[in-house]
């Protein structure tokens, strides 16, 4: 027998906060006929970019992230506001974050960060030819620090655990698994 979505009977928003939502969905297994209580965190769109300077450096940021109490290494990255498009987002984040400008932004594709429990996704941008501005505009919560690395040491930041962020990994994914080798074709 396919496998069939299931009916939603009821949905509440139970609590809002800045960057998501808190739902209840009430819905009808479709195998059982039982009804079950599902939780869902609504968020906005996210974005996160991979800025390579012209010579072949990514630009990193070091910040401390309040879920596991330490400083993470990651690419720029943040919300969809309301008023943009994933690419206006990137190129905003980008330059908030970092001070960098690019020459080009090119989509790399999206993500669903936990289908399970959230509603969202994550699109990935690879900005190119990055060059500083001399300035920045962290807001009150962010304190970001940029580091350089060659393009080259990114696999081994991964594997040897210095990257963790999953959306950070994924995007690089992107980048190696899909984009480079379709320059080739």
């Amino acid at each position: 027998m396919p496998l069939k979505r299931w009916k939603i009977i009821s949905s509440k928003r139970d609590k809002s906060y800045r960057v998501f939502n808190l739902r209840t969905d009430r819905a009808r297994s479709p195998r059982t006929g039982k009804d079950h209580d599902f939780y869902v965190m609504e968020s906005p769109e996210w974005v996160n970019v991979i800025p390579v300077t012209p010579g072949d450096e990514v630009v990193l940021i070091r910040q401390y992230r309040h879920g596991i109490r330490d400083i993470a290494l990651e690419i720029p990255g943040g919300l969809v506001e309301p008023d943009d498009s994933p690419l206006t987002a990137a190129i905003r984040e980008l330059y908030e974050e970092t001070g960098y400008r690019e020459e080009d932004m090119i989509p790399l594709g999206a993500v669903h960060p936990n289908p399970a429990i959230q509603n969202n996704r994550c699109y990935t941008f690879l900005a190119r030819n990055v060059v500083s501005s001399g300035t920045r505009e962290l807001d009150d919560k962010e304190d970001i620090e940029v580091v350089l690395k060659p393009l080259d040491e990114i696999p081994d930041l991964i594997s040897s655990g210095v990257i963790t962020h999953s959306l950070v990994i994924v995007a690089f994914y992107r980048y190696y698994m899909e984009y480079l080798p379709g320059l080739s074709k």
